[in-house]
């Protein structure tokens, strides 16, 4: 089988905008240019739809139909396992699903093979449940919360009932490896996902003396105590990028040393971490781009090491270091890194941190599902 023939029905959950997930179906579709989409919702602009799809037809769901369905399309969880099943896509060769929570359950026949690319068994369903339950507050939390737990237990056996008609899993990392056999007791393979390092390049100019950090401004991200622990190096200058609703108590954190920008346009992003000392990442991501984005710039990365990062940051210690591992997420972990790093930054060179990220970029996603699919069909 070749890829540029082969007949794919290609299945994510939803699109409500270009981001990560989606941008992996996109090198999914350049992959099979012969690949049909499916998926619960479509939001796009016509714009990104036509970036994403490229000119392939795009199967929704009957709830994209739903009046004012984008505002609370997520808790319908349940009427999206039924919907997911609802896609008949048993006249193409291969099923590739792109799956966060639903895309793996679409239903396949005994004829087909069945590729789950799993950016991860859904969070809020497995381990987190209690995090994200935790978190309901406001009017009626106390209802809120037990109808919560009720829609997670039926998810869960319903998810648990998909794992099985999967013939093929393939995780985003190994972290998420180790989570899908957790849940599913599924081996699976890993393959990077797509990186666009050609739109992040090493700077032209000089280097400034600011860190950077850039991210929604939303609680697992830990904004906060990335700024709080700047304001205690007061000789170092930290500019945060983003926004959400995490950024009153990102200002209430900030010091003089530390500059918020909100959002920028993409140039003015890509300038930062151009000319950044490093990058600052505390979330423990299943993958995390934004990272291996910094390092196509040539910008070393202090960062948990834990999750994505632990797998695309190479620490001081190994051969060709490319940044800076902290253990917790805590202001003190932080600024020990953060020491480590200023008294270790003539460690890092541009051109080995590019050299890493390349090791993620598109070419090398597409080349790598291209392959793995066509060995086992």
């Amino acid at each position: 089988m070749t890829a540029s023939k082969a007949d794919v029905a290609i299945v994510h959950d939803w699109l409500p905008v270009l981001a990560g997930g989606e941008k992996v179906v996109q090198q999914m579709v350049q992959t099979f240019p012969n690949a049909s989409i499916y998926t619960l919702f479509d939001f796009l602009s016509e714009e990104d739809r036509a970036q994403l799809s490229q000119g392939r037809p795009i199967t929704v769901s009957r709830l994209n139909q739903l009046p004012g369905v984008q505002k609370y399309y997520r808790y319908l969880l349940l009427s999206c396992t039924r919907a997911i099943e609802e896609f008949d896509v048993t006249e193409h060769e291969v099923v590739l699903s792109s799956s966060a929570a639903l895309a793996k359950g679409v239903l396949t026949s005994p004829d087909q093979q069945h590729f789950a690319y799993v950016h991860s068994p859904a969070r809020y369903a497995w381990d987190l449940t209690h995090e994200y339950i935790n978190g309901i507050d406001g009017i009626a939390a106390a209802v809120k919360k037990a109808v919560a737990r009720r829609m997670m237990h039926k998810f869960r056996l319903w998810d648990m009932r998909t794992a099985p008609s999967v013939d093929h899993f393939i995780a985003n990392s190994e972290f998420i490896k180790k989570r899908i056999w957790k849940v599913y007791r599924r081996d699976a393979d890993v393959i990077y996902p797509p990186v666009n390092t050609d739109g992040f390049t090493l700077p032209e100019g000089e280097r400034q003396d600011h860190f950077l950090v850039t991210s929604r401004m939303v609680p697992y991200k830990h904004i906060p105590m990335i700024v709080a622990a700047f304001s205690q190096r007061p000789n170092l200058k930290l500019h945060v990028v983003g926004d959400g609703p995490e950024m009153p108590a990102v200002r209430a954190a900030a010091e003089s040393n530390v500059e918020i920008l909100g959002h920028v346009p993409f140039a003015d992003l890509k300038h930062q971490m151009q000319t950044a000392r490093a990058f600052v990442f505390a979330a423990k991501e299943d993958f995390g781009i934004v990272p291996v984005e910094a390092q196509a710039c040539g910008t070393p990365v202090i960062a948990l090491g834990h999750g994505g990062t632990a797998e695309t940051v190479r620490p001081l210690g190994q051969d060709k270091p490319t940044g800076v591992w902290f253990e917790e997420q805590t202001v003190e972990s932080l600024l020990g890194a953060l020491d480590t790093f200023v008294a270790e930054e003539t460690n890092f060179t541009p051109e080995t941190c590019r050299e890493n990220a390349l090791s993620f970029s598109q070419e090398r996603f597409r080349r790598a599902l291209a392959g793995y699919v066509a060995e086992r069909v």
